[in-house]
């Protein structure tokens, strides 16, 4: 599949196929993420796979927001990914200076970046994905025993889809393009 085709395919899918996704696989997807982008090539971006049924079971119990369906897709999903990133590296100086007006946000910039590319590297494998935003952070670091310098970003669950939505409205590019010509 090229890019574009890659790009206009992927859809957000919330329910998932029991079948496994093989650690091949991941090591596969992982291996495209990191070619990811990012400030001055700070590399923050870090992920947890999580495939224990135990585990999961209790970031969906304990670490997920209502009003969401977030707690059935974890408990449904074959692996849910912890994206974490490592603080006060990205948009600062070797002396822990800012280095940028944006302060600390290419931390979260260059996380969605990273994001962003693997949910396209699972789309290439036949995967789907969700981004959820509506978890509890603190609650998954600790359950998950993240280490101190890295704050979660969010939680992405990856599986076979059990069915491929159609394609939601979008914008015309009129509506979010400006020119000055």
């Amino acid at each position: 599949m090229n890019t574009i085709e890659a790009l206009r395919t992927r859809r957000t899918i919330r329910k998932f196929d029991s079948k496994e996704v093989s650690r091949q696989v991941l090591d596969s997807i992982f291996e495209a993420v990191r070619f990811a982008p990012s400030w001055k090539n700070s590399r923050t971006f870090r992920f947890t796979v999580i495939t224990d049924a135990k585990v999961k079971s209790r970031i969906a119990e304990e670490a997920t927001r209502t009003p969401s369906n977030n707690k059935n897709i974890i408990n449904n999903a074959p692996c849910v990914i912890i994206q974490s990133a490592v603080n006060g590296k990205a948009g600062y100086t070797a002396d822990g200076a800012f280095d940028t007006v944006k302060g600390d946000g290419y931390t979260m910039y260059d996380a969605g970046i990273a994001a962003d590319e693997l949910c396209l590297a699972a789309h290439e494998y036949g995967l789907g994905s969700v981004i959820m935003g509506l978890v509890d952070y603190d609650k998954i670091a600790q359950i998950i025993s993240l280490p101190e310098d890295e704050t979660v970003v969010t939680a992405i669950a990856v599986g076979y889809p059990e069915s491929i939505p159609n394609p939601p409205s979008k914008y015309e590019v009129a509506e979010y393009v400006r020119y000055i010509d």
